[in-house]
């Protein structure tokens, strides 16, 4: 049996076709999106019926079945007729930091955390229907139904039915919804949005089918339930206790699987759903990969350049330590931050010492998400390193000595479309479990810095000088 993954990242569409039997890869495709922290969601459609269109074109066979994972918080705002009143706000839009800062100042940092699973910052969805009602009223008066990314995409490919709905997983991602109890909390979106009400997606269980495909190339195939991109990584993955990954592309996020949900008052840890019926807590930051792609433009070198001008530097970047908030930062959330490249000297101002602070002020962020995941109960036996990032060779030499931990580092994969492709195997099986399938390639990285401890330090000093915190 064929089925198809589908990933709806921030920068394209990816779409695999998938054996359900091993989970071999039989065939792929990608579309493009626009850069932009908002977007009209037509063109994640378009390019997600190019990608679809192309990679059926490619498939060896019939595709039984379809799923969708796409990037977490979106908020996509549709009126009466279905139509988006507005273009969607992406997670990494910090426009809605003071409406955050007032859900916080109302209800309590604990109270919160404790209803919702999360502390809310400017990348929940529920920060931004409340910026759209104090900033676009006329809009928010418009506004009949709610939907996240993935949920318009798998409503799109089923022919925009009467009926939209969405994963546990994802809804966990909102701020109106409850991890503990498995429901929508409506009175705090009707609140958020200034007495407003809207219809939100019914919430299925992640071996659901949800529809039936009406989309050319894949007419009358199962529509899984689809999930946020971080769970459909941890699905591709196939993550056991202990697993905790760090997943390195446009944003970082730290992650592991729990058995039951956490409530971290602090709002460092984010108390998601996984896609299995299970918890997946999370701690997200919004500068991840783009950090060495900044600095390699910066010294004018590539990716691969900057690799080779970290390693030939000496742990500790002769005491530079770079706070990577390029674009504000959600963890430590500090949305209006920017970057700062402390310690510099005459004698220190290297491109190889740059070069390696890039690195390292990248993965002590990630780094001090492992420890804020420890001290939510989660067990850390090994990082699994995967995203764009986890490519670096300097990256996978420095990783080990800051994280503390076996670093593991599966073979580069499409692994929330993979994730999505399992969704949609174990909607078509109605199955109690999803399907296993082996992820190829697993190999350890090798790094000797015995330094990591005094990097850090000098790291969270930085980050207090300047910071506070």
């Amino acid at each position: 049996m064929l089925v198809l993954g589908i990933d709806s990242s921030t920068q394209s569409t990816k779409a695999l076709v998938v054996d359900a039997d091993d989970g071999a890869v039989v065939a792929e495709a990608k579309a493009s999106h626009p850069d932009g922290t908002e977007v009209d969601p037509a063109v994640w459609w378009e390019a997600a019926q190019n990608a679809i269109a192309a990679v059926v074109a490619k498939s060896p066979g019939r595709i039984e079945a379809v799923a969708v994972g796409g990037q977490q918080h979106g908020m996509v705002a549709l009126d009466s007729s279905g139509e988006p009143v507005r273009d969607a706000l992406l997670w990494n839009d910090t426009r809605s930091a003071p409406q955050a800062e007032e859900l916080v100042e109302r209800h309590g940092a604990e109270a919160l955390a404790t209803r919702t699973g999360l502390v809310p910052v400017a990348s929940f969805t529920i920060t931004k229907l409340a910026w759209l009602a104090q900033h676009e009223p006329d809009n928010a008066d418009r506004v009949a139904q709610v939907l996240l990314p993935h949920d318009w995409l798998g409503w799109q490919i089923a022919g925009r039915p009467e009926q939209s709905w969405t994963d546990h997983g994802d809804a966990s991602g909102t701020g109106y919804y409850s991890p503990t109890t498995g429901e929508w909390l409506p009175e705090l979106l009707t609140e958020a949005m200034g007495g407003r009400t809207p219809e939100l997606p019914k919430l299925l269980g992640p071996n659901a089918e949800a529809a039936r495909a009406t989309l050319p190339g894949i007419e009358g195939a199962t529509i899984g339930v689809g999930t946020g991109d971080n769970m459909a990584a941890a699905l591709g993955l196939g993550l056991k206790p202990g697993d905790v990954v760090v997943s390195l592309g446009t944003s970082g996020a730290v992650f592991a699987p729990a058995e039951k949900p956490s409530a971290d008052q602090t709002g460092i840890v984010a108390g998601f759903c996984d896609a299995t019926g299970r918890y997946l807590p999370l701690v997200c930051t919004l500068n991840a990969a783009r950090v060495l792609s900044s600095t390699a433009h910066m010294l004018d070198t590539d990716l691969a350049g900057l690799s080779r001008l970290a390693l030939a530097a000496e742990p500790g970047s002769g005491g530079l330590s770079l706070l990577p908030y390029l674009e504000g930062e959600r963890t430590p959330n500090l949305p209006e931050a920017t970057g700062t490249l402390a310690g510099l000297t005459g004698a220190n101002m290297t491109p190889q010492n740059v070069a390696r602070a890039a690195v390292e002020g990248m993965l002590c962020g990630m780094a001090d998400a492992i420890d804020a995941l420890r001290d939510t109960g989660a067990e850390v036996r090994r990082v699994l390193l995967i995203g764009g990032a986890a490519r670096s060779e300097a990256v996978q030499a420095i990783a080990p000595g800051l994280f503390g931990v076996d670093v593991d580092i599966p073979e580069p994969a499409e692994y929330v479309a993979i994730g999505a492709a399992k969704q949609a195997a174990w909607a078509r099986s109605g199955s109690a479990a999803p399907p296993q399938w082996e992820v190829a390639g697993t190999r350890r990285a090798v790094g000797d810095d015995t330094s990591g401890a005094a990097v850090r330090a000098a790291y969270a000093a930085a980050r207090k000088q300047v910071h506070g915190i």
